[in-house]
């Protein structure tokens, strides 16, 4: 009868627990046991239950088993300690360079500052005059240039705003403006017209009789 895979778990059940660790660790041993005979290995195999009870196999002298595992271990530790030893140190050499770099960085910008002046030498305030006024050149030259972009932005927005002012006032003017037949007319402008509608026409020849009836014949 094939048995199931048994899920790897601790056992709550007390009794069921207490069985499983003694089979477990019978077999644990008996296999330590094989490995030391069949591969002619030294083997070690300790075990604490969990009421803290010994069980231990060695396949020669537990004692010197155990001193040569802490020899092993002294070595293969010491070596790792070595390492990370090597590495904390590179670590501190990189960190010492980095402060002094910062150092270097925080005295030269108190003298540019033109303060800590005291020690440094004609060659040096030479060279650090130098410095300034390149750093003012630069500053100068991007303070005109943002200038000049503003000079030209207010520019385009005075233009912008007399086209709209133009249109406004030719806008305001069209619809302001009254059609012909609703403009004032002069006395000259009447007699103009009067004497074109008229031509040759004598204000004599025209009757303006009024008579009630059948005209005559």
């Amino acid at each position: 009868m094939v048995r199931g895979k048994i899920e790897i778990k601790r056992i709550e059940n007390v009794t069921s627990r207490q069985v499983t660790f003694s089979k477990r660790r019978k077999g644990l041993l008996k296999k330590a046991h094989e490995l030391s005979v069949l591969c002619d290995a030294q083997v070690a195999a300790i075990v604490f239950s969990q009421n803290g009870r010994l069980y231990d196999f060695a396949s020669s002298d537990m004692k010197k088993i155990m001193e040569r595992y802490e020899i092993y271990r002294r070595e293969a530790f010491g070596e790792e300690r070595l390492q990370k030893e090597q590495y904390v140190q590179e670590l501190k050499k990189e960190m010492a360079v980095m402060m002094h770099k910062i150092e270097h960085l925080q005295l030269h910008c108190r003298k540019v500052m033109g303060q800590d002046l005291d020690l440094c030498s004609v060659e040096e305030l030479k060279e650090l005059t130098i410095q300034i006024e390149k750093s003012l050149t630069i500053v100068r030259s991007r303070k005109a240039k943002l200038n000049e972009d503003k000079i030209e932005k207010l520019k385009a927005e005075i233009a912008g705003g007399k086209c709209v002012l133009n249109e406004r006032n030719r806008l305001h003017q069209m619809f302001e403006e009254k059609p012909l037949w609703m403009q004032p007319r002069s006395l000259e402008s009447e007699k103009s017209e009067a004497s074109c509608g008229c031509g040759n026409m004598n204000i004599s020849d025209v009757k303006t009789d009024l008579f009630i009836g059948l005209p005559e014949s």
